[in-house]
C-alpha cells in the first residue's frame, strides 16, 4: 500500500472524513466502476477489504488524480475543497493511472519535438 506522508493535518482529516460520511470518495478514477457501491467506492474508514486484511484507514489526498502525482509539499498547499477521502487501494490505483497518463503525454510530446 501507500507509504506517502499525510497531506492534511489531523483536524482537517477529521473534518473531511466526517464530510465524506467515513467512506472513500472515489467514483471510478482508480479504474474500478464500483458497481457494488452504485458508482462510489464502498470502502469505509475502519472497515475491512477482506478477512485477512487490516482495517482500512482512509487517506485525505487531492480529488483530482493528476494532482496526486504532485510532490507532497505542493499537495499540502491545496485547499480543503480540493481534497477528498480515499481508501488506500483506490488512491494507489488512481495515482498509478495518473502517472502512466502523464508519462505517455510526455513521451508523445518528446516524439513530436524530435529534431530528426
Amino acid at each position: 500500500m501507500t507509504s506517502l506522508p499525510p497531506v492534511a493535518p489531523l483536524p482537517l482529516w477529521d473534518l473531511l472524513i466526517h464530510l465524506s460520511g467515513g467512506r472513500c470518495q472515489c467514483i471510478g478514477r482508480c479504474g474500478n466502476k464500483h458497481a457494488a457501491g452504485q458508482g462510489r467506492c464502498e470502502h469505509e474508514n475502519g472497515g475491512y477489504i477482506s478477512k485477512r486484511a487490516a482495517p482500512i484507514r482512509l487517506l485525505v489526498a487531492p480529488k483530482d488524480p493528476f494532482e496526486l502525482i504532485l510532490p507532497a509539499h505542493q499537495q499540502a498547499r491545496l485547499s480543503a475543497c480540493d481534497l477528498a477521502a480515499w481508501c488506500p487501494p483506490c488512491h494507489d490505483k488512481a495515482r498509478t493511472r495518473a502517472m502512466r497518463e502523464h508519462r505517455a503525454a510526455l513521451a508523445e510530446l518528446h516524439t513530436d519535438d524530435a529534431l530528426f
